[in-house]
């Protein structure tokens, strides 16, 4: 069955024991990395994925908690013994801001480091990402400070789909991304014109028919508890993602 490991469920300003968001979706035959604004190797590692064999990594925004640790996450793959470059995947200013972040460390006398590939990704509903290992991906454009991409992650095996909006404000486009999923991964950094609140990612997620809601990218305990309340109203079954938590869908 397919897996989505919440690698980090953090805002960029959360509760301690939770670092940024980060995502790694697995099926039988690959795995896929969304985001690396933090030290996403060890989390790897610790829900039993060999960061060296990660398929892809899909960049949802230029944002530094979603971008900051590549070079970091390049210079792991390396030493861990690496060698073929990791196809990079994002809009075209999210694969720039990958590009800078990474050329702001000399690896030229790296011997043997692996690289990158970059592949960029339309800004337009239901966009194609990528078609391989299993996994069919889209990707639909959020409401943002800055160009965003939500996906969708089809698996070919199950027919089950995964949803992410990574992080915007209510969006009818990552909505319909999302339309039947059986499980939808939605922001819920609380109501605001960038962001959006729990209770209303569970509007969302009702209007969208998808089957299990999963919140992440949270503040802290705190700010986020009265509105987990009121989501959970509207859908009883709401849960806020665990760090290192692993979900089937």
């Amino acid at each position: 069955m397919p897996t989505a490991y919440t690698l980090g469920t953090g805002a960029v300003v959360s509760d301690p024991n939770r670092t940024t968001t980060m995502l790694a979706v697995q099926n039988e035959r690959s795995t896929l990395l969304v985001d690396c604004g933090g030290d996403v190797a060890p989390r790897l590692q610790a829900v039993g994925i060999d960061p060296t064999t990660l398929d892809g990594l899909i960049v949802t925004h230029e944002h530094a908690d979603h971008v900051a640790g590549f070079p970091l996450l390049m210079e792991r793959l390396w030493l861990m013994g690496r060698r073929t470059p990791l196809p990079v995947y994002g809009i075209a200013p999210a694969i720039a801001q990958v590009r800078r972040v990474h050329d702001a460390f000399d690896t030229c006398d790296w011997v043997d480091y692996p690289g990158f590939t970059l592949h960029e990704i339309d800004l337009a509903p239901h966009a194609p990402v990528l078609d391989h290992g299993g996994w069919r991906v889209n990707a639909s454009p959020g409401t943002h400070a800055v160009p965003v991409v939500g996906l969708r992650f089809d698996d070919a095996a199950s027919h089950h789909v995964l949803a992410y909006s990574s992080d915007t404000a209510p969006s009818e486009a990552i909505r319909d991304l999302a339309h039947g999923a059986q499980l939808l991964i939605h922001e819920a950094s609380g109501a605001g014109p960038v962001h959006t609140s729990a209770e209303q990612a569970a509007h969302l997620a009702n209007d969208a028919n998808v089957g299990q809601l999963l919140l992440v990218h949270v503040p802290p305990h705190d700010v986020l508890a009265p509105d987990l309340d009121a989501a959970r109203t509207l859908r009883p079954d709401v849960q806020v993602a665990a760090e290192l938590g692993h979900y089937p869908f």
